[in-house]
């Protein structure tokens, strides 16, 4: 394993050029395997867990869920606000930023974006819950993709890019998640769902998140510093596949629904109706409307 482990890093220096060393030593960050093997993990759990979930009656987790998304809330938005005061204490440039210009505030940024790189382990648990509560039709080809690359892109990204051009995806994303991940939170109590209205308004933030993605990361193209050009050109072509995706989801969830969405509507409003964010339908609804009758049971 040592030996793959050292191949492995020969290989990625002779592509990538030398790591970063201000983080070296940080947790996950010096080898990629850990990285890597959680997400076949991950990936076999999406295809496995289905089948073991198929004939076994799918779970509540509504309690764990409340906890779960609050967390997730208040570690996004504590992302952004340290993302937003580093980037303005450093003075970055919005058109570009190289790596190692802004001194402390790189650190401080560099601190913040391995955050923002585990919360992508986190995250996984979107799906995993997805599993056991029995809605398949959730786990989505967008969501299953956007989910298990963005924890490999980031452990490169921080192993070589940890700071200066790489801020701004994560800022925009970080806001994106406080409104996203409080949305889930709230949807899970039944109390809340009639006073929730930003749905529709979470996946056209995505989007337009991707395209302002691609318009600063552009400038760093049109306007190049010590930022590797490289990296740049990755990133507008990974925005690209996530719109590409995201608005034909949008378009089929939104715009194709017609006489189906009007003969379920009194089935989606009895279950605080369906909700559709981040590559997938997010419905917290009962249980008792979502499996066939069985006895009740408590949460």
């Amino acid at each position: 394993m040592e030996n793959f482990d050292a191949s492995l890093s020969t290989y990625f220096r002779a592509w990538l050029g030398p790591r970063d060393t201000r983080v070296k030593g940080w947790f996950l960050l010096d080898n990629y395997i850990p990285t890597f093997v959680c997400s076949v993990i991950y990936l076999l759990i999406v295809w496995l867990g289905p089948k073991y979930m198929k004939n076994r009656q799918p779970f509540s987790c509504r309690g764990i869920l409340v906890v779960y998304n609050l967390g997730l809330t208040l570690l996004s938005l504590y992302m952004f606000y340290e993302l937003v005061t580093g980037v303005w204490e450093g003075k970055y440039n919005f058109f570009c930023q190289g790596t190692r210009s802004a001194g402390e505030s790189d650190m401080k940024i560099i601190q913040v974006l391995w955050w923002y790189y585990f919360s992508k382990l986190i995250e996984f648990m979107d799906t995993f819950f997805f599993i056991l509560r029995k809605n398949n039709h959730q786990i989505t080809v967008l969501h299953v993709y956007h989910h298990a690359s963005m924890l490999n892109i980031w452990w490169f990204v921080m192993n070589w890019v940890p700071c200066g051009h790489s801020y701004f995806g994560a800022t925009l994303n970080s806001f994106i998640h406080v409104l996203m991940y409080s949305y889930y939170g709230l949807s899970s109590v039944p109390s809340m769902r009639p006073y929730l209205w930003w749905k529709k308004y979470i996946t056209q933030g995505q989007l337009i998140q991707f395209v302002l993605t691609i318009i600063q990361t552009s400038c760093g193209v049109l306007w190049p510093c010590s930022f590797p050009l490289g990296w740049l050109y990755f990133q507008i072509g990974y925005m690209i596949s996530l719109i590409a995706l995201f608005t034909n989801f949008y378009i089929q969830t939104y715009n194709k629904k017609g006489a189906s969405r009007r003969r379920d509507h009194l089935k989606d409003h009895l279950n605080g109706s369906a909700t559709v964010v981040n590559g997938h339908t997010n419905t917290f609804s009962s249980l008792e409307n979502n499996v066939k009758p069985r006895k009740q049971r408590k949460d």
